[in-house]
């Protein structure tokens, strides 16, 4: 058993290639340990910051504790997400997600790595087309 102590772990800004817009990312479960594959992060977007389109090779669990926020699959509708929503995401379904525009929002998100990587990422989610597809 580990105990990982809040604060213990130090943040992270979202890397500019994964997200649009300022986005603070903390650990949970930063690595898996064999033979588990689980991975979590708890991050916050501020208002206007999102994910660029992507998808993840065994799917994904988001589970919104704070604010008020948006997730998009291709194809789909945009749909509000607020606390205490949980979404899945099928594996390999491509979709983006995060804040509304003047609203930040914090997820805890739960995925499983396959052959070390738990994402791949794409192209971002268009400025016109985030603003354009609010519910």
């Amino acid at each position: 058993m580990e105990i990982m102590r809040a604060g213990s772990q130090a943040s992270a800004v979202g890397l500019a290639e994964r997200y649009t817009g300022p986005v603070r990312v903390d650990p949970l479960l930063p690595d898996a340990r064999d033979p588990a594959r689980v991975t979590a992060t708890s991050v916050t977007f501020e208002p206007g910051a999102r994910t660029v389109w992507h998808r993840h090779p065994l799917g994904q669990a988001l589970i919104i504790t704070a604010g008020f926020g948006l997730v998009q699959r291709l194809g789909g509708p945009v749909e509000e997400i607020r606390p205490g929503d949980v979404v899945w995401i099928e594996p390999n379904e491509k979709h983006w997600h995060g804040a509304a525009p003047g609203t930040a929002m914090t997820h805890i998100a739960i995925q499983e790595q396959l052959d070390g990587s738990t994402a791949h990422w794409m192209e971002p989610v268009k400025q016109e087309d985030y603003l354009a597809a609010r519910p």
